[in-house]
């Protein structure tokens, strides 16, 4: 009954959020003469990137809202189906939510160009920009899987289609943290990340009316 009251008056406690994922830094600033040390948890970085309508992907296109974000290629033999077929439950189910997006990352962005991935989203169902796939340089997105989401990308002539990559899904909150890793591969896994994006939006307002 308490639980239900903290809902009802908007409010979030710290048990009901979920955890930030990554490594945190400390860093030290002086106040007033004496060292007062902060610490900073890890978040995804800046990126320039384009989506299938050709327009310029930032952090500031996903600014206040939060967002799942995963890497995949359209020419992906092996796990990039599933992933996609997991995503577009996410999709279909919060395609109302106005503070939800998805970012899905091509690691062949050579051959996953604007057109193509146009015609991607098309042949998916995606008429919106809720969705974006995005392309850019090749170098730059590796370094985002690797820098910011913690996960290896390679080549690999002996993988199928050329590529290893992780079929993780990431929640990402409003301050670019991630909230949550997710195995797009898995219902039930996907099953929980809309459970926690549930949580997240419901943290995220009570933080607004704060």
């Amino acid at each position: 009954a308490a639980i239900v009251a903290l809902v009802a008056c908007g409010e979030v406690s710290d048990k009901q959020k979920l955890p930030v994922v990554g490594n945190t830094k400390i860093t030290e600033r002086i106040v007033n003469g004496e060292t007062v040390y902060d610490t900073v948890p890890h978040t995804v970085g800046y990126y320039r990137l384009f989506d299938q309508d050709s327009a310029v992907v930032t952090p500031e296109t996903v600014e206040g809202k939060i967002y799942v974000a995963d890497f995949f290629f359209t020419s992906c033999p092996s796990i990039c189906p599933i992933m996609k077929t997991e995503m577009l439950r996410v999709y279909n189910e919060f395609q109302a939510t106005d503070d939800l997006m998805i970012l899905s990352h091509s690691i062949d962005p050579e051959y996953d160009t604007v057109a193509l991935l146009k015609d991607y989203a098309e042949r998916l169902g995606v008429a919106d920009n809720k969705w974006r796939f995005l392309t850019g340089d090749k170098d730059e997105i590796f370094n985002l899987s690797e820098s910011s989401y913690m996960i290896t990308t390679t080549e690999d002539d002996t993988a199928p289609g050329g590529y290893i990559h992780s079929g993780a899904f990431f929640l990402v909150d409003t301050k670019k943290r991630i909230r949550g890793v997710y195995d797009g591969t898995e219902s039930d896994q996907v099953d929980r990340l809309m459970g926690d994006i549930r949580k997240l939006l419901d943290e995220t307002n009570a933080e607004k009316a704060e």
